[in-house]
């Protein structure tokens, strides 16, 4: 209970993942601080965070109480993995994201439930009560544990057929400050992102000053389609409209690959079943490709 209420930082949100009543919750770990006569967490009416001495205790317990549940686990491994996986995933991780690859596993594991979170933003995966997380490979902590999901991955500008005929196509990323772009921004509060280019194996960037700007890749991708500017992406993300025509990639020579998607999750000396379960499935996925 103290765990679920350290990660959710909610009374309430700890009951609905733990499948008890907010009294039950607010007992526990009230009888929790009795036991250790100290206050774990500060209580309002409108949230909970942890004491001082909650922090510790959280820091403290979090990682050896997950490496004796998965103990647990592989104890009773005696048939199909099963039980609960919560993967935190890019909203840009389309292999991951696009369906056949989660269909497959929910039918080769039927007794693993995937609760899969879509978050761009930096996250912990210990602190955050997840299992595995799905990241591009720049971004992931070296202490963790990576399994290629992807190959290289590259991004690629794009636009419809019918905007370069009305307002033609930029000859270099510079260009396109006199271009209407689609940029996109991870949450309201973030500058959006300024689009990456490389020339003579110097890295640079371009803040195209966007007309529109979202934190929905689908919004980013429905627009261009619509005619509406020139938008900028993973290639992957846009293949299919590449491939029929509907967009038009731009700028190719200033935009060279880089290091792709992992599925990555903390090294632990008791891996539960379940996460090895979806390692495996993902280096089958990714040999069958």
């Amino acid at each position: 209970m103290f765990l679920a209420v350290a990660e959710t930082a909610s009374f309430r949100a700890a009951a609905d993942v733990l499948g008890v009543t907010r009294s039950a919750v607010s007992q526990g770990i009230r009888r929790l601080e009795d036991g250790l006569g100290v206050a774990l967490v500060q209580r309002s009416t409108r949230s909970v965070r942890l004491t001082e001495a909650g922090e510790r205790l959280h820091r403290q317990v979090a990682e050896p109480l997950r490496a004796v549940g998965a103990a647990l686990e592989d104890a009773l491994d005696d048939g199909p993995p099963r039980g609960l996986l919560r993967v935190n995933v890019s909203s840009i991780a389309e292999r991951f994201l696009s369906g056949p690859l989660v269909a497959g596993f929910a039918e080769a594991f039927p007794g693993i439930g995937l609760d899969v979170t879509v978050s761009d933003a930096p996250i912990d995966l210990v602190a955050g009560g997840f299992d595995a997380g799905v990241r591009l490979g720049e971004v992931i902590e070296q202490d963790m544990v990576a399994v290629p999901l992807t190959g290289p991955q590259r991004q690629v500008a794009v636009a419809a057929p019918g905007y370069l005929a009305a307002h033609g196509a930029p000859a270099h990323p510079r260009d396109l400050v006199r271009h209407r772009c689609i940029g996109w921004r991870p949450a309201p509060q973030v500058a959006p992102y300024r689009w990456e280019f490389s020339e003579d194996g110097r890295e640079f960037e371009v803040d195209v000053g966007a007309q529109v700007t979202t934190n929905d890749l689908r919004l980013m991708l429905r627009t261009a389609l619509a005619g509406g500017g020139i938008t900028f992406g993973l290639e992957e993300n846009y293949r299919q409209w590449l491939r029929s025509g509907e967009l038009v990639a731009l700028l190719e020579d200033y935009l060279p690959p880089f290091d792709g998607f992992y599925l990555y999750f903390p090294s632990r000396r008791h891996q539960p079943p379940k996460l090895r379960a979806l390692v495996e499935h993902v280096r089958r996925f990714r040999a069958l490709e």
